[in-house]
């Protein structure tokens, strides 16, 4: 059979293309997915994120060495598994500042400004908490503020306010700045993945052919026209499949350029060092590697957090909440409030994203936050503080000609100095908010990690304990210069029947989560295949 349209990538933005370009029963649509079905029963469990993390629905992923981070390796967890990252990351739900996207106008992108993207979140959304002129109430996708908020949230956004940080419940709308309670995708107590909202039901559909377990290793092209795709099934067979329409990669910022590349579409000279023939010149795929990072400032806590559910007992008496009433503290995000903050006033935009979550850390940083088993038992809290407008830039590239291989992640962290320094000044509001008498009614012996906040000390802890947020974006830039891979309608330049809709496609990061953004992407990009855009 040929399809119409081949989606490579299940994920954030692929599941929302999946939907839209199904709606018309004359276009047939395959959906191709490497990883399989959102089955495990953990994915669904929002406090159960953490379990997820190298599992089977995880690539799980590892940085190059970080020269400018004590040589460290960094892991980065990907989804892996219908729904992408959006079936395995901690649901909070952030538009970005409507300056991005304003940017990404002046860029040369027409129809990327906010005023052009804000009628797509909208169309995403079903907000239960806020309405009017900025959000969407009638769309798939379910985003509301926990229903058992963790009660140290309220005080971590009255401890900003006590430190100058305004409190802004609606950091969706126009103004980011300040402190709130985050907003999920979350409905009735469990997480609302895009393969919940968008996908499963559009699988009724007749003219949409899903796939799982079925990894594309190149597109097929034939004189600069993509064809369909080249892929290997579960049981390992190689196999081709076409469609007269388009094929669109949604593999998101490793996995997109990586295809692109094996396919011969990169740097000729690069190319050639695997012994991949250049089917096209494009020297900007997988470069423009941006992504948010962040280091921590923990305390102990006087009332019970996250910590205390690792506890046999408690853990047993959670599970038993949860399974039989869908209450608790499994129905939240690790996460529970949030500020947005400049560290500079002439800033256009806040460089600072604080996430407040009521969990804390080995002070001997012995706790791997990929395993739950390395968690302390007594309780803590920590101000997770993300610098979210980098300017260090790396790239991604391969590692063989062989597809299954992973995609070599180098992201420079910290080789732009003005990163470092930026953060710091970050950790240092953060001290500020956790040394107020608001918060330090509730802590037992004050802030315990970093051990103190002198430069040189900080600076150590900082990277010793910093990781990434998972969120990358700009590896096929959409742009008209040089080193953009896709122009503003996501067609990949030089190649016909060929777009990208995923976080790949920004040329700038946005300011906070990506997860929105990429469904923002995936709304935008099915209006533009259709010609709607």
């Amino acid at each position: 059979m040929i399809f119409d349209y081949i989606i490579v990538g299940a994920g954030s933005a692929g599941c929302v293309l999946a939907n839209r370009l199904s709606e018309n029963p004359r276009n047939q649509v395959l959906l191709l997915e490497a990883g399989g079905p959102d089955s495990q029963t953990d994915i669904h469990i929002p406090g159960a994120y953490s379990q997820l993390n190298r599992t089977a629905v995880d690539w799980s992923f590892w940085t190059e060495p970080q020269a400018h981070v004590d040589g460290r390796k960094i892991y980065i967890p990907r989804g892996k598994v219908l729904g992408g990252s959006s079936s395995t990351n901690a649901m909070a739900y952030v538009r970005g500042n409507p300056k991005d996207f304003d940017e990404w106008a002046s860029l040369g992108n027409e129809g990327w400004s906010y005023q052009d993207v804000l009628p797509y979140f909208k169309k995403s959304e079903y907000n239960e908490n806020f309405s009017g002129d900025f959000y969407g109430n009638k769309g798939p996708l379910h985003v509301a503020h926990s229903h058992q908020p963790h009660s140290l949230g309220k005080h971590f956004i009255k401890a900003c306010v006590q430190t100058g940080i305004p409190e802004n419940p609606e950091y969706n709308a126009g103004q980011q700045e300040g402190a709130s309670m985050l907003q999920f995708t979350i409905k009735n107590n469990e997480r609302h993945s895009t393969v919940t909202a968008f996908l499963k039901p559009a699988m009724k559909r007749s003219n949409l052919t899903v796939m799982t377990r079925i990894h594309v290793t190149k597109i097929i092209l034939e004189n600069k026209v993509a064809k369909g795709v080249q892929a290997i099934n579960g049981d390992g067979k190689l196999r081709e499949i076409f469609c007269s329409k388009e094929v669109i990669l949604s593999a998101g910022a490793f996995q997109s350029p990586q295809i692109l590349l094996l396919s011969g579409i990169g740097g000729a000279a690069y190319l050639n060092t695997f012994g991949i023939v250049c089917q096209h010149e494009l020297k900007g795929v997988g470069q423009n590697l941006l992504e948010h990072v962040w280091s921590g400032v923990s305390a102990k806590s006087t009332v019970p957090t996250n910590n205390d559910t690792l506890k046999p007992l408690v853990k047993f008496r959670e599970l038993a909440n949860y399974i039989l009433f869908k209450k608790g503290v499994l129905g939240n995000s690790p996460l529970t409030a949030n500020a947005f903050i400049k560290t500079e006033q002439t800033l256009d935009r806040p460089d600072i994203q604080f996430h407040f979550a009521p969990t804390g850390v080995n002070k001997d940083y012995s706790t791997d936050l990929y395993d739950v088993t390395t968690f302390p038992k007594e309780s803590g809290f920590s101000i997770m503080c993300i610098l979210v407008r980098p300017k260090s830039k790396g790239y991604v590239g391969l590692n063989s000609s062989n597809p299954l291989d992973p995609p070599k992640i180098q992201p420079n962290i910290f080789s732009h100095p003005d990163d470092l320094e930026t953060l710091k000044k970050g950790m240092l509001v953060a001290k500020q908010v956790m040394e107020t008498k608001e918060l330090q009614s509730f802590q037992k012996d004050g802030i315990y990690l970093p051990s103190s906040f002198d430069d040189e000390t900080l600076e150590k802890h900082m990277k010793r304990s910093l990781e990434t947020l998972y969120h990358p974006v700009g590896t096929c830039k959409m742009g008209k210069d040089e080193m953009a891979v896709v122009d503003d309608q996501l067609r990949v330049h030089g190649i016909q029947k060929l777009r990208i809709a995923d976080a790949s496609i920004m040329p700038t990061i946005i300011t906070g989560n990506t997860n929105a953004a990429c469904i923002m992407i995936g709304e935008k990009a099915a209006d533009l295949v259709l010609g709607k855009g």
